[in-house]
Formats: structure tokens, sequence, C-alpha cells
């Protein structure tokens, strides 16, 4: 074993070999991986080694395209087969619910290049015999499934690595990382210690005990997951002998199992209710290619209801049963990506579905460390979207109860209950007392809307126009016609002080800073040019700056910070809670806070976008002239020691205003009917200033700031894509993102987010059109659960487009 290495990979299942390939077939062939016993055995040599491109997310489901497509390429260089069965796959559906689950996802695939259909039960029946026709409503067929050997891929993988020039070594376990004052690693192994530039964390089972060593808790739990093995069925030999073919692979929602063909018999598995953890607060290091224990009484509900949708299973032999353990993030999405505050250290783990994921996490991840950028848009792959909230506790609550529901619909305003109330602002209960319906942004308890009783306080989950229609409507008048008050604590905070704040800013974003007292929105970019933030940045001393942004950013964005921050002069924090705040808007805004100020607030006094501190009431705040709305109204931050005196003094000082409580889903509405764009949703790393209509709030005349040579070349070359607002013709269900939006017959771009928007009465969708394809005159269509609406691009904001009131 050599004494240094440019990078150390940890972790010989799929995805470190995955990760170590990737990394030398970009160049960097001095690499080597060390695994603590034999490649594949932690999670990967149990696996089942399906496959499939769906996901929820489209960035991730175009990795895992680029997954299935990229076991030729190993194949072909390593001379290892990875025993690849590409059968084609249904899923299937047993409701009409999923049936429009499957429509909407046969939607977003259109526009990612899949190549899947709709198709009746019947037709189902046709490819999979198996199956009992009448218990099902239709499916999804996908050409791109399939399963393959888990211990041969894993094998190409390495293999092709070595040819590259990297270096495996085996059977030595890492003890301890050190890291050293340059920012390098002493990788301390059992056989010795290496000096690596840069670490990776592909630990598997034990990647939560090697995040111990740095000191991170890594938000990973492994569960128990079971699937067994049948005895040769005569079904099944008769499906080879009709078709010549094997069988196609299988997903059914209702009965939560999956299958395919495994020799002459069936391998099926679920995700059970009741499910069970494995080695909650530590994982032993002694464990080795071991089984757990089976339990059929845990999956006999699952079981069946398989038997009675396939019944041949019943009439089936048990061969094996398998049962090991698989590690999941708290939303089954994997944890990828540079650790905020920690150089040169990288994570790729929590990959449950290694097969179909891992070439794209080792591609996204292997990108960013040779470039500084991963190349694609991975932010539902990004471990920063989590943060230093979570727990062991939280993690374990919120994994099992993503695991018991893998095959369930999650739809759009489905909140999921599991370990909340986990975190809360000072006036939570005063949101409850006014029976507010909460949402959860990053652990964070925020209200979505606010019923009329207690017994109304709950959301009918549905992918159309639900039970909070009426309600959120009725807050969006509240606000364009008087006065609303809603809690903005889940915004991000970041304070940035000292002598050379000003100088660091200016080289970190691309708009101009404002002078004392002022703010001004301002986009972020990376080397490339492309949006990695927006915020609303205020300067409030020479030397003291405050940013607001995105709270599901925050992780995100600070990591970007502490990157770029010099050695001394600069100092950044996150605010978080420390910093609590609520927002006054609408007409009668101004004449609330007149009430209360210590100050002349007329528009004069106190313009738009302009920041002051000053007391409300007795109260110390921080007062920004500024709401997301597009309406008149203010910011008011204050320490959560003050939040809730200013909340009732608000609430008792309008009662006269009629002053309403309203919540996010209001505040959608009203920014819709505004053309206001989002963070993870318009603005996004695979989109430049020019394509998201942001080219205002960058200064083309800043000598030098990140990413300003790249965005200057977009600019010259042209939008591939632009964003634009839709009317859409919609009956009862609006566009919640990611439907594609149509023009003569032809796929032209996708939708990034919308709704209703009730002050306006329209149903609105905000999304990006290929560039050759723009053209506000033209009809087009988007696509909503399965049906092409017509649309027309808005020449202008619905709401005051001139921004005379938001100004006012």
């Amino acid at each position: 074993m050599r004494s240094h290495a440019r990078v150390v990979v940890i972790g010989g299942g799929v995805v470190g070999c995955s990760v170590l390939y990737h990394l030398a077939r970009a160049g960097w062939t001095d690499v080597m991986l060390i695994e603590r016993a034999e490649l594949t055995a932690g999670s990967t040599w149990h696996a089942a080694g399906g496959f499939h491109t769906l996901n929820g997310d489209p960035n991730v489901a175009k990795l895992q395209q680029y997954t299935v497509e990229l076991y030729k390429e190993i194949e072909a260089l390593s001379g290892e087969s990875c025993g690849l069965h590409l059968t084609g796959g249904v899923m299937l559906a047993g409701t009409k619910e999923r049936m429009d689950w499957l429509r909407m996802a046969h939607a977003k695939g259109r526009y990612l290049g899949m190549h899947t259909e709709i198709i009746s039960a019947a037709e189902a029946k046709a490819l999979l015999p198996l199956m009992e026709e009448k218990e099902f409503a239709g499916a999804m067929w996908d050409p791109f499934e399939g399963h393959l050997d888990p211990y041969g891929t894993t094998h190409a993988y390495a293999k092709s690595a070595r040819i590259k020039g990297a270096e495996i070594v085996l059977r030595n376990r890492i003890t301890d990382l050190v890291q050293r004052e340059d920012g390098s690693w002493d990788v301390v192994t059992e056989q010795g210690t290496v000096h690596a530039e840069h670490v990776v964390n592909c630990g598997g089972l034990w990647a939560r005990e090697v995040g111990r060593m740095v000191g991170l808790e890594l938000p990973v739990l492994a569960m128990e997951h079971m699937y067994m093995l049948t005895e040769d069925m005569p079904e099944v030999a008769e499906i080879n002998r009709t078709t010549g073919k094997e069988m196609i692979t299988a997903l059914d929602f209702e009965g939560e199992i999956y299958m395919r063909q495994e020799r002459g018999g069936i391998l099926l598995g679920t995700y059970e209710h009741d499910c069970r953890p494995w080695s909650e607060k530590a994982t032993p290091w002694d464990f080795g290619q071991n089984l757990l224990e089976p339990d059929l009484d845990r999956i006999a509900p699952q079981l069946e209801i398989g038997f009675r949708h396939f019944p041949a299973f019943e009439r089936a032999g048990i061969r094996k049963i398998i049962n090991g353990p698989f590690t999941f993030a708290p939303d089954g999405n994997p944890l990828v990506g540079p650790i905020r505050g920690l150089r040169n250290f990288w994570v790729a783990c929590g990959v449950m579905a290694g097969f179909s994921q891992g070439g794209g996490v080792g591609l996204a991840l292997s990108n960013w460390m040779v470039e500084g950028d991963p190349g694609f848009d991975v932010w539902g792959m990004d471990v920063a979207r989590y943060g230093d909230w979570t727990t062991l506790g939280h993690t374990n609550a919120k994994v099992r109860e993503n695991y018991a529901r893998r095959f369930r619909i999650r739809f759009p305003n489905e909140e999921l209950p599991a370990a909340r109330p986990f975190r809360t602002t000072p006036v939570y209960d005063r949101l409850a007392e006014r029976n507010a319906v909460f949402g959860d942004m990053v652990g964070l308890e925020h209200a979505l809307w606010f019923a009329p009783s207690k017994a109304q306080a709950k959301d009918d989950f549905s992918f159309r126009r639900s039970s909070d229609f009426a309600h959120v409507g009725a807050e969006s008048k509240a606000v364009r016609e008087g006065v609303g008050l809603l809690e903005i604590s889940n915004f991000a905070k970041y304070e940035v002080t000292g002598p050379g704040a000003e100088a660091w800013l200016e080289t970190l974003l691309p708009n101009r800073l404002p002078a004392e007292g002022r703010m001004v929105l301002t986009p972020m970019l990376n080397e490339k040019g492309m949006l990695i933030g927006d915020f609303t940045l205020a300067r409030e001393t020479a030397d003291r700056f405050l940013i607001l942004g995105s709270g599901l950013a925050e992780q995100y964005h600070m990591r970007w910070f502490l990157s770029r921050l010099p050695t001394s002069g600069v100092a950044v924090r996150s605010l978080g809670l420390d910093l609590t705040g609520l927002q006054i808007a609408g007409p009668k805004s101004r004449d609330l806070l007149a009430r209360l100020a210590g100050r002349d607030v007329s528009k004069q006094a106190f313009p738009f976008m302009a920041i002051d501190r000053f007391d409300v009431g007795a109260i110390p705040a921080v007062v920004g002239r500024v709401t997301y709305t597009g309406d008149l109204g203010y910011e008011l931050w204050v320490k959560a020691e003050h939040q809730r005196a200013l909340f009732d003094l608000l609430e008792r000082t309008g009662e006269d205003l009629d002053i309403t409580l309203f919540g996010a889903r209001a505040l959608n509405s009203l920014r819709l009917e505004k053309s206001f764009g989002s963070w993870s949703r318009e603005y996004r790393p695979i989109y430049t200033p020019w394509e998201a209509g942001l080219e205002r709030f960058v200064s083309t005349q800043k000598p030098a700031f990140v990413g300003r040579d790249a965005m200057l070349r977009a600019r010259d070359q042209g939008p591939v894509q632009r964003l634009a607002t839709f009317i859409v013709d919609a009956h009862d269900a609006d566009v919640i993102g990611d439907e594609p939006i149509w023009r003569d017959g032809t796929v032209v771009g996708w939708v990034t987010s919308g709704g209703y928007a009730h002050w306006s009465q329209a149903s609105v969708a905000l999304g990006y059109v290929k560039a050759e394809a723009f053209d506000p005159a033209a009809p087009y269509e988007i696509e909503i659960i399965g049906e092409r609406r017509p649309a027309r691009m808005a020449a202008e904001p619905l709401f005051d487009p001139k921004g005379a009131r938001m100004r006012g």
C-alpha cells in the first residue's frame, strides 16, 4: 500500500467502486480505495440487483438513466460481465389515484427522454401473465428496467478503475482520520497511514462511523430489508417458453411489492409497514457477510395482497429468504457532496438504490472534485439539504417513515408526521391556536394555511384542488385588500461583518452592493455563471451586511460562503432561529406599522428597499421595506425572545384594520401572480441569469466576481431556454411542477412551479421553454395529470405589473 494518494475512497461497495472509476476516468489516477473486508462486503453482496430510471426528482432520474447506460461501458473496458438483464418492466396501479401518479410520472419522462408508456390492465396482463387483471386499473411500461449481478457489476467498476490507474486495498480497516493544517488528511488504517489530499466517505453501513471520525453525524440509518426467492414455478417456465424471453420486472404499488425472475422462480421483495431499524446507534465493525434472521410475520400483510394480485405465488414454494441491512437517508435519496466547513472531505452514502443510482453518484461526485462543480443539478442528492439540526432520533423516525411508505403516493399537499413537531418558533402555539395547518421545512414548523376550526385544520390529500382551496383564497384576498400577517422565520438569515466584508461581497455577488440603509436583490453564481442562489442583500453599516435567502438552502449557501472566506477581515455566520421574523403585507400595512414605529415610515422617509433598526412598540427590530407578496409590506426581524410579544402587538393593534393571518400557500399564490421565482424551482444551477429573467440584478460593469466571464459568454451566446409565466386553462387541478410544456405537438419545455393565483383568479405555471420555441403569441399546452390543457404566455405579471403597489 502506498503512503500517499490524491484521493482515498473509503468503502468497496458499488458506490465506492463507481466513485473510484469515475475519478480515474476523469484523469485523477493517483486514487486509492480502501475496504475493510472484500469488495461488496457491506450491503452490495445481498442486494436484489434491480434497476430502474424513475425517480420523483427529475434530475436524479437523469442520473439513473446514465447509470443504466454506463454498464455497457464498464463491461467493455473491464471484460467483466455485469450480468445485465434488460427485461423492461411494468409499474402496476390498483387505484385511480395511482394511475394519476403514473400519468404524471410518464409526462415527466417526456422531457427527460424516457420511453415509458401508459397501458391498460389488459395490456399489462399480456406482458405479465402472472397478474390478476381485475385487481389493477392500469400500468406504466418502461423498457429500461431490469436487474443485474451485484457482485459482477461491482467488480466491473473496480477492474475498470484499476485499468485507469487506480489502486484498491482490501482487508484493511480505517481506524481514524486526522486533518492537517493544510487541509489534507492522514488516513490511519490497520496497515499504516496514507496521506491524502481528499477523502471520500462511501462507507455504506459504516458511513456514520466514518463520519464520526471527523465529528460529523450523518443522517443515515440502516433498515432490515427482506426479499424471498421461490422455487421453480411452472408459470414462469411457460412465460419463458411462449415468449422466448425472461419474465419482465414488476412493481405493484398497492401490494407494495416488487418482483423479477430469478432462475426458474421469482424474487419477490417488499417494504413492509412494520419495519425494523438495524444497529440504530452504531454499526459493529466486525459485521461481515452476514444475513439477519427472517421474519415472515412482518411481511405477511403484503404477501396476502401479493397472493391475491398474483395467485401463482400462493402455490409456489419458498427456496430462500434474504434479510439484510441497507442504509437510507430520511427522504430516501443519496447524500452526496462536500461537507460544510470541512475541507476536502466528501460523502457518497445513503445510496439505497445503488444499482440505479451508483453510476450517477460517481459521475456527479467526480465532476465536483475535479471540476469544482457536479456539472448538472444534484440538489435532490446534495448532503447540504440536511444540517446541524438533524439528530440520531430524528433520523431514525424519518427513515422508518420513509421506508414504510416507499411505495405509497406522496401527494403534493401531504405533510408527513413522523418526528414532528421538532423545531418550533416562539409563536408556534399562537399559530396552532388559530388553527394553522403546519408544514415542515428543514425540520422547522411553519404555517401553510389557517382553517376556521380545529376540525377543519387538515388537508384532504389530492393531486387536485383540495380542502384548503377556499381558505387560501380568503387569505390571499385579505392581503390584497387589507393587511396580512405571516411568520417568516423559515427564511435563511446570514450576517457578514468585518473591514473586508464589502470587498468580499463584491467578488461573491454579481449585483452592485447597496448603500447604507438600503437593500438590493441579487443572485449568486458559480464559476460556470449558473444560478446557485437568490438573495435580499441589506447593508446596515459600512461593514455589516444582512443576507436573506431560502431556508431550504441554508446549509448549501453556508458551505459556499465558508469555502470562499478569506483568512482574515471577514466573518460570516448563519443567524438561524436567533433571529425570527414576521411580515405584514397589503395596502393597510403601512398604517399598521405607523401606529407602532418610533419614526416616520412614510414613502418619502422609509421608501421601498429601505432597511433600518428601530423600535416597533417597545420591541427592537430590524425592519425592511420589502415583501415576497409583491405588495406594499414590511419584514420585521427580532430576537427570538421578542417574537411572541411582537406577534401579539401586531394582532392587537391591527384588529380594526382586519389583520388576517396567512400562510405559505397564500404566499405562493401571491408570488405567482407577480411572476416571482423561487430557489430550487425557477432558480437552480442549470440556469443562467439571462435564462431566468434576472439579468437586471447583475452588473456587467463590475470588474470581477465569481462567474462573471462565464455569465457574459452566456449573454453573448444567447439563452438555451427562457423562463416564462403561463396562464393555464385548468379544470380542477393546477400544476405542481415538472409537467411538460407542449407546442405544435412537441414537448418544448417543463414547468418549474405553479398553482392557483386567487386574487387574479387564474391557474398559473412558471416554466422554462426552449429558446427556439419561445413565442409569447404562440399557443401552448401544459400536461396536467395526463391531459394537455391550453396555455398562453403572460406578457407581464397578472398583479400590479408596473410595481406601483409594491413601491408605493
